[in-house]
Formats: C-alpha cells, structure tokens, sequence
C-alpha cells in the first residue's frame, strides 16, 4: 500500500508543487529485502528511501524529526491498537493510519491524524500534506500537533479513569469506588497478553 500510494506522488511530483520525500522505514522483518529489491526496481526519483535499525535512543529521536508518521498495522481481531502510533504520537507526530475496527480508539480522523483505507487514499493524504511544502504550510499540520500535545499530557491513570473505568462499573460485582480493585488491572494484563498468544489457523 505504502509503495503504491508513493508511486502514484512520484508521478504527481512532476508536476504539482510537490517536495522530494524521504520516507525512512524501520525494522528487520523477514520480507525486508524483497521490499529493498522492489523499491530499486520502481526506480523513484522523488522519493528517498532510508531503511535503518534504530537504538531506543535514535528511535524517537528520528520519530520527532518526522512531519508525518504513517502506520500499515492491522489487527487480526480488530481490537489491539498498534503501539507503533503509540510512540508517534508521544513524539508529537501526526499519523496516518490504515482503517480497522479499533483505530478510531487513538487516530482521531481529522482531528490528530487521518485514516486510509487503501493507497490512493494514502497518496492523497501525503500530497495534501506536503503540497507547497515548506514554503506553504498546510493548516491541519498545528492543530494535529496542539491535539497531540493534550495527548502527550494524558497520563495511563486519567486515560484508565476515563475510558476503562466506567466499563468496568457497569459490570455486575464490581466495586463502584474510586480506585479500581487490584483484580480489574491483572484482567487488564491478562487481556494484553491474550492479544499476542498465538492462534490456530
């Protein structure tokens, strides 16, 4: 999707004020070189692509340099939400981000970021983005940033205290004071865990 969409801004770039792009793609999965080979052979030249193996201490150092992160993660149950957005967002970076179920939970579209659901949405998304970029800077790029900013300021107990607690209460046997029983955070844990337990096929 990701190199669909930016070959269609390549062909685009030649002639709409559109900059050339350097997309930076971390990870070492076991399709990497296949993508490497794909992306030589699609010979951009608007495009640079950087496929590094970042420390934790480069990591959000690179996110935060960023002006837009972009994020292909789609869930197989439709409820675990990508931690990779998680990281974005904690560096202040807008993101776009794929549709699925449970998306809508952390990428606001419109708001703190935008949903595709497929490479010409995406296309679309980057060329606004960047058009007449940095000479002309788009609107939607300061208020996705001030939006992340009350993101970044939203700590784990206010976001528990106002989106899980009150699923919780609704629960018959469950406690309705203010601090949540230590029970509820295992079943919490236990949930996160259950996410990433393989299944049969």
């Amino acid at each position: 999707i990701l190199l669909s969409a930016l070959h269609i801004y390549e062909m685009n770039a030649k002639e709409r004020p559109l900059p050339d792009l350097i997309c930076i793609i971390t990870g070492k999965g076991e399709q990497k070189q296949f993508y490497l080979n794909k992306i030589q052979n699609m010979n951009f030249q608007h495009v640079k692509f950087l496929t590094p193996w970042l420390t934790a201490e480069d990591y959000p150092l690179v996110l935060a340099s960023a002006d837009l992160g972009v994020s292909l993660h789609t869930s197989s149950s439709g409820l675990d939400l990508p931690m990779k957005v998680v990281d974005m967002f904690g560096c202040g970076l807008p993101v776009a981000a794929i549709s699925f179920p449970a998306i809508g939970e952390l990428v606001k579209d419109g708001e703190n970021g935008e949903i595709f659901s497929n490479s010409d949405e995406l296309s679309e998304i980057i060329q606004d983005w960047f058009h007449n970029f940095p000479s002309d800077t788009n609107p939607k790029h300061q208020r996705y940033r001030s939006e992340l900013e009350s993101f970044r300021n939203s700590d784990w107990t206010q976001n528990w205290n106002a989106k899980a607690l009150p699923v919780f209460k609704k629960l018959k046997g469950i406690p309705s004071g203010g601090e949540f029983p230590v029970f509820l955070f295992f079943l919490a844990l236990l949930c996160v865990f259950a996410a990433y337990l393989p299944t049969c096929a």
